[in-house]
């Protein structure tokens, strides 16, 4: 194989982003998880279902769902379904949508939830208070879920729930602390829609938007038992410092609960959870194993590092290049080319007052550290198309991009720190833009680079991460879940 160019690259990673993409777009992933036979219904693989369901014992099925790829499944799901199916309502990002026949679909805020939101999530919860023994609810959730899906608790407001997820966002909380306390503050999350259509049967295909898969942090577990506590909102709250910058009924609610005044959510053994089944049918693990087999028939040799990667947006960007930067300076010269890959969920404290997402935040970091070398290629993009409150979803940068813009009189660093990566990026022709994608499962990152292959690789990669084990960052060498 004939040493690649930059454009070469750069055209590679895409090729490997929008395969990863394929892998785990909401419409293909249902197909393949739901069959119907004359007698019965299949739900997980083909070749060892999870679940089966005579349709003898069923009068009625219902969708319902939430997320921003729950329209491409909800359109799967009429396709196999067909008229056994009787109707339902998902509530998806704005312009996430498709044609649905039968499933009405309502388009809601998100990151911040809104008035059509909880509109959408009234609606779906009437459905499930309908529900009876013989009844059969689908319920199908992607990364957006939690937001999509606004139904406060009695004494909150939606507007209390819209700051709480913007003070929220700017502390910089992880997405499982986000969801601890949108439970606890919920009248849906949690396991709370198990509990509203108890007793019918139901299952719930889930896009993994979470580091470990956990299903009930996907979406804030609306079919899973909750095994977080009042207390371990409070302890959230108190991390942060967020005593005095949440609304007062969220900070009231949550703290009446931890002292025993509230009901908590429902936990494991109550019997709503009898007759539900939660089959996770996509994550970032799946895309990342997919992209690496294509990345192999392109002749790269690969290293895939972890599907757990978190932290600080722009620390993890220049720990990439850094990685990417003493793998090439210490591998012998050679024509044969090398992916690693990466994926997770990191992210941003805000500080400044600019416009980007942590993809934007990763690349721009990673670009600055890339400075000056001529044969490595990274990027980092959200695999839902979009990254912030912008309309691209990452970048793809190398070493010329910051310099291409501080000969225009841009200091890449200064936009970094007023959180501005989507301007210089921009300026830089290396954002990434797909529009809405159909899924949801985190972030990916494809650093592409020359190296003398893969024996090279697995010999000095762990000496090549050493730095960022010594740095405390041990998550990038979180094993795949």
């Amino acid at each position: 194989m004939k040493k690649r160019t930059l454009a070469d690259l750069r055209k590679d990673a895409l090729e490997l982003f929008n395969h990863g993409l394929r892998s785990v777009q909401g419409y293909g992933t249902v197909i393949r998880s739901i069959r119907k036979y004359a007698d019965r219904l299949e739900f997980g693989p083909e070749d060892s279902p999870v679940l089966e369901i005579p349709l003898a014992e069923l009068e009625r099925i219902f969708i319902v769902g939430a997320g921003k790829a729950t329209a491409e499944m909800a359109r799967a799901a009429e396709e196999v379904l067909g008229t056994v199916l009787t109707g339902g309502v998902i509530n998806v990002k704005y312009e996430h949508v498709c044609d649905l026949a039968r499933v009405q679909i309502v388009e809601a805020g998100h990151p911040l939830p809104d008035d059509q939101g909880l509109k959408g999530a009234k609606k779906i919860l009437e459905i499930c208070h309908l529900l009876k023994a013989r009844d059969l609810l689908l319920v199908f959730l992607s990364g957006g879920g939690s937001a999509l899906l606004p139904l406060p608790a009695e004494g909150i407001t939606l507007r209390d729930k819209q700051e709480t997820t913007d003070v929220l966002l700017k502390c910089g909380a992880e997405i499982g602390e986000m969801n601890c306390i949108r439970k606890h503050i919920s009248a849906v999350k949690g396991g709370q829609l198990v509990r509203a259509a108890h007793p019918a049967t139901v299952v719930t295909l889930l896009l993994s938007d979470v580091i470990g898969d956990r299903l009930d942090t996907i979406a804030s577990g609306p079919t899973v038992a909750d095994e977080t506590t009042f207390a371990d909102a409070w302890g959230i709250v108190e991390k942060y410092d967020l005593v005095s910058t949440l609304p007062l009924a969220v900070r009231n609610r949550i703290e009446k609960g931890k002292d025993g005044e509230i009901a908590e959510t429902p936990k494991s053994g109550d019997p709503c959870f009898e007759n539900v089944s939660n089959i996770v049918i996509a994550s970032n693990a799946i895309m990342l194993r997919s992209i690496e087999s294509r990345a192999r028939s392109m002749g790269y040799h690969t290293l895939l590092q972890t599907s757990s990667l978190r932290g600080e947006a722009s620390e993890r960007g220049r720990e990439a290049a850094q990685v990417a930067k003493k793998i090439l300076r210490n591998s012998p010269s050679d024509e044969r080319p090398a992916c690693i890959i990466s994926g997770g969920e990191t992210t941003v404290t805000i500080h400044g007052s600019g416009r980007g997402g942590r993809n934007q935040e990763f690349a721009l970091a990673a670009a600055m550290e890339l400075s000056g070398t001529d044969e490595i290629v990274l990027l980092s993009a959200g695999t839902d198309g979009t990254d912030g409150p912008t309309d691209a979803t990452g970048g793809l940068v190398d070493g010329e991009t910051a310099g291409r813009v501080r000969t225009r009189g841009m200091e890449p660093g200064t936009y970094l720190a007023n959180n501005d990566s989507f301007v210089v990026l921009d300026e830089a022709g290396a954002l990434i833009r797909t529009g809405p994608t159909g899924t949801n499962v985190m972030d990916v990152q494809i650093t592409l680079l020359f190296v003398d292959g893969n024996s090279f690789i697995l010999r000095h990669h762990h000496a090549c991460l050493v730095h960022v084990l010594n740095n405390g960052n041990r998550q990038i060498l979180g094993a795949l879940t």
